[in-house]
């Protein structure tokens, strides 16, 4: 029986897409030493994260494919929606389709068009879950970090999108980019001073500000 684990990167961050990632992982192929370094990202430092995703490559016993959901899809249809979008299009990426799916956590996406099983805390149960974990974090991590250069000041370099205080900071100073998810509530607050004058909600402008600016 083919067995792939799919996990997801990203439903957190205020800026760049959700990722998923479906890896299927040969066994038969699979050294100890290969298996050794996969464990759930989160708890791998960036170093390890890379060093596992370079062995799993080269090793030729994880056969992966990684889908996407932009930050326009996640502002359209919600991050819940997105996630299961990007899961959807990982699986369809594969060449030969699994007999069945472990997803991590309680949910499975709708319309995945396979057999599927969810485990909760998968990532640190499952070694195929473990692998695709690793495989989204470690794409989507040098995405954000590639965007840092054309997009200094909100410091993807290091916090890859996510909610720290410097990102924060940026925010309200600089203003959203085109790659911040509008449908969170940081980046809506930080978007009302850079809208012009006419968009801004009338209950924005307190009585007789007209006057005073």
């Amino acid at each position: 029986m083919r067995i792939a684990g799919i996990d997801e990167v990203g439903r957190g961050p205020l800026a760049g897409p959700v990722v998923a990632a479906v890896a299927v992982i040969d066994r038969s192929m699979a050294k100890r030493k290969l298996l050794r370094l996969i464990d759930d990202s989160k708890k791998l430092t960036l170093e390890e994260r890379e060093e596992a995703y370079a062995a799993m490559i080269a090793s030729g016993a994880v056969r992966y494919a990684v889908g996407e959901a932009s930050v326009e899809e996640i502002d359209r249809i919600n991050i819940l929606r997105a996630t299961f979008l990007a899961m959807r299009r990982a699986l369809q990426g594969l060449i030969e389709q699994p007999d069945l799916v472990l997803i991590d956590g309680d949910r499975v996406p709708p319309d995945l068009g396979c057999r599927a099983e969810t485990i909760v805390g998968g990532d640190a149960r499952s070694y195929s879950i473990a692998a695709a974990s690793i495989i989204a974090k470690v794409t989507r991590d040098r995405y954000m970090r590639a965007l840092a250069a054309s997009f200094p000041g909100y410091g993807w370099e290091t916090n890859v999108g996510y909610r720290s205080p410097d990102h924060l900071v940026a925010l309200n100073l600089m203003g959203p980019t085109a790659h911040h998810r509008r449908s969170f509530a940081p980046v809506m607050r930080a978007l009302e001073p850079f809208l012009p004058f006419e968009d801004l909600p009338p209950e924005g402008l307190s009585e007789g500000s007209l006057e005073e600016s």
